[in-house]
């Protein structure tokens, strides 16, 4: 089953159209605010996608840029309409912090994720076994740490369960598939969730191998998400998180040139699924 649309992605069409157009317009933030006599924070939010925007609003918007095709009005106006209402996330209130919220947001309009993780399996891929016994030294409260594996799999599903064109790229460093994280049974669960997954059309996994030595992400990992209509984006996992786009262009270059020097180092999809395959059937002969 299809996921529905999420006002989300509403959000992210205006975001885009009503930033264009200011562009278009020859406006800067500040002098299209003061048109439409907003303040600035108020017109930021909504070409960043964080807030709805009235039909309205969005009219008095469309007026001062100029935006008056029938059929582009139409649209915008229904994606205003559709921009209101909870996001597939927003049951989790509790477990996702505001800028974890926004990455989501992205995330779920995305076209393409490529993303290199030095440790762990990445929460995308997880089972529920992996996931709670990751979670657990982190001394979190039963019914939080619950939740934050509920979400996982959430995410989990919305991800991989539709039948859209997104494509997902997985490059783990070998630590991530041999670090035994739950014991022999889990982690044989967990890899053998990551043989499922390898054998996807629409999903690479590649094992980045001891060997290759040191590269430009060896202290942490990264998230680029790609879309068919913006420019990409980078997600720093920090403790924090941390998101960048436009706004850093060198940082995300430079991320995306090290996804392409992991690339050339990683093991291809059918030895990375052999490798893990055998580090799966020595836990079960152990």
């Amino acid at each position: 089953m299809t996921p529905s649309v999420d006002p989300s992605l509403n959000r992210r069409k205006l975001r885009i159209a009503l930033r264009r157009a200011r562009e278009e317009a020859d406006l800067t933030q500040r002098e299209a605010a003061e048109r439409v006599e907003w303040s600035q924070s108020k017109l930021i939010r909504v070409e960043t996608g964080t807030v709805s925007i009235s039909v309205s609003d969005l009219r008095a918007l469309m007026q001062v840029y100029g935006i008056t095709e029938p059929a582009v009005v139409e649209e915008l106006e229904a994606a205003a309409r559709g921009s209101k209402g909870s996001s597939w996330w927003s049951s989790f209130h509790d477990v996702v912090n505001p800028q974890f919220a926004q990455y989501l947001g992205y995330e779920t309009a995305a076209v393409s994720l490529s993303t290199y993780h030095p440790i762990v399996v990445p929460g995308h891929l997880q089972t529920r076994g992996y996931a709670e016994a990751l979670l657990t030294p982190r001394g979190l409260e039963p019914d939080r740490l619950k939740r934050v594996v509920d979400l996982r799999m959430k995410r989990q599903e919305r991800m991989f369960g539709g039948e859209g064109d997104f494509e997902a790229l997985f490059i783990l460093d070998e630590a991530a598939v041999r670090r035994r994280i739950g014991g022999n049974a889990v982690m044989a669960e967990q890899l053998q969730q990551l043989l499922d997954f390898g054998a996807r059309p629409d999903v690479t996994i590649r094992v980045l191998p001891f060997e290759a030595g040191a590269h430009y992400s060896t202290l942490g990992s990264f998230v680029l998400l790609g879309f068919a209509d913006d420019e990409d984006l980078l997600y720093l996992e920090y403790a924090t998180g941390s998101m960048t786009g436009g706004e850093d262009p060198e940082l995300l270059r430079r991320y995306q040139n090290c996804l392409e020097d992991i690339s050339r180092l990683a093991l291809d999809s059918s030895e990375s699924l052999g490798l893990i395959g055998r580090i799966k059937q020595d836990l079960d002969t152990d």
